[in-house]
C-alpha cells in the first residue's frame, strides 16, 4: 500500500524542526528512524499531513556523560547505543535490552528517541526507561520541559507529548554501587515482538540485603507496567528465589494482559511469573554489596 498524501520537510537544525512542528501543529509528525511510522503510514493507520524529517538534525545524535547521568540524544541509532562504551558501562540494562529489538538492520535505522516516543507497549526501551527512572527532555519552539518516564506514558501509543513537541533527549541516572540489572524476553522467533518481557534492577546494601529494586514488564498492557507494589515487600530481605517468585507472582496477579493470536492472557501471566522472577534473580546475582 501507499501512504496518504503528505508534505515533507527536511530541516537541518533543531530550531528549524521545532519551528516547522509549531507552524503545522496537529498536522505535523516528526520522522526519526521510520521503522514504525512508515509502515503505519503505508497501511494508512497513520495519516500525518506533514512529515518533519529529523535525520539531518545532527545535534540530536549523541551519547554523553553528565556527572553520573548518561544522556542520549533522540536521534542516536539503536545499534550505536547498543555498542557504545558509555552505555555498556553506565546503563547496561539498556544495552542488554537493545539486543532484543528486532534485528540489527532495524536497529541501524531505528532511534532511541523514536522508540520512546512511539510508546509501543511491546517495545523494550519504554520498559527500560521506566525501570531505570529515566527522564525525557521534551522540546518545543521557545522552550523545553523534563518528564519522568513514569509520567510520560499515559495510554496505548499515548504519551505526554503535545502538538509541536518532540523528544530531544533521554537521561538515565547513575546506578548506585551494589546495583545489578537484567533483561528477559520471550518471543516466538528472535526479532519478533515480545510475548512478554521483564526488566529488573536490584540494589544490595552492605549486608547483602535488598535495599531497593524495580521490575518493569512490557507487552502485558496498554503501557509498560512498573510492578511497584509487588517489589516493595522485597526491601530489607535477603535475596532468594522464593522471594523473587512471590514478587513476580504478585505482579502477574495484579496485571490484566490481553489475549491475542500470539498468546492468551493466562499464558502471559505465566510468562510474567517466570520472566519476572528470573530477571530479579539474575539482577541480584550481578549486584555486588558495596
Amino acid at each position: 500500500m501507499k501512504p496518504a498524501p503528505f508534505r515533507y520537510f527536511a530541516p537541518r537544525s533543531l530550531e528549524e524542526a521545532l519551528h516547522l512542528l509549531a507552524e503545522h501543529g496537529d498536522e505535523a509528525k516528526p520522522l526519526a528512524g521510520g521503522q514504525s511510522l512508515v509502515p503505519a503510514m503505508n497501511f494508512r493507520l497513520a495519516r500525518p499531513g506533514v512529515l518533519v524529517d529529523l535525520n539531518r538534525v545532527a545535534e540530536l545524535a549523541y551519547v554523553t556523560a553528565d556527572g553520573g547521568a548518561l544522556r542520549i540524544g533522540a536521534m542516536t541509532r539503536q545499534r550505536a547505543a547498543e555498542r557504545h562504551p558509555l552505555v555498556l558501562a553506565r546503563a547496561p540494562l539498556l544495552a542488554e535490552a537493545l539486543g532484543h529489538v528486532a534485528h540489527p538492520q532495524i536497529r541501524n535505522r531505528g532511534t532511541v528517541g523514536g522508540s520512546l516516543a512511539h510508546a509501543d507497549p511491546a517495545a523494550e526501551l519504554p520498559a527500560v526507561a521506566l525501570a531505570l527512572d529515566a527522564t525525557l527532555t521534551l522540546r518545543r519552539a521557545g522552550g523545553e520541559r523534563r518528564v519522568r518516564a513514569a509520567e510520560f506514558y499515559v495510554g496505548l501509543f499515548a504519551t505526554a507529548l503535545v502538538p509541536g513537541e518532540l523528544v530531544s533527549e533521554v537521561s538515565f541516572p547513575a546506578l548506585a554501587p551494589g546495583t545489578g540489572v537484567a533483561f528477559e524476553e520471550i518471543s516466538r522467533r528472535h526479532g519478533d515482538y515480545a510475548l512478554v518481557g521483564a526488566a529488573a534492577v536490584v540494589r544490595l546494601d552492605e549486608s547483602g540485603r535488598i535495599a531497593e529494586c524495580s521490575l518493569c514488564y512490557l507487552s502485558v498492557g496498554e503501557t509498560p507496567l512498573l510492578a511497584t507494589s509487588a517489589t516493595a515487600e522485597l526491601a530489607g530481605t535477603t535475596p532468594s528465589e522464593s522471594g523473587f517468585e512471590r514478587a513476580a507472582a504478585a505482579a502477574a496477579a495484579a496485571a490484566d494482559p490481553s489475549s491475542d493470536i500470539h498468546a492468551s492472557s493466562d499464558f502471559r501471566r505465566h510468562l510474567m511469573r517466570v520472566l519476572g522472577s528470573r530477571a530479579l534473580a539474575r539482577a541480584a546475582r550481578r549486584a555486588a554489596p558495596h
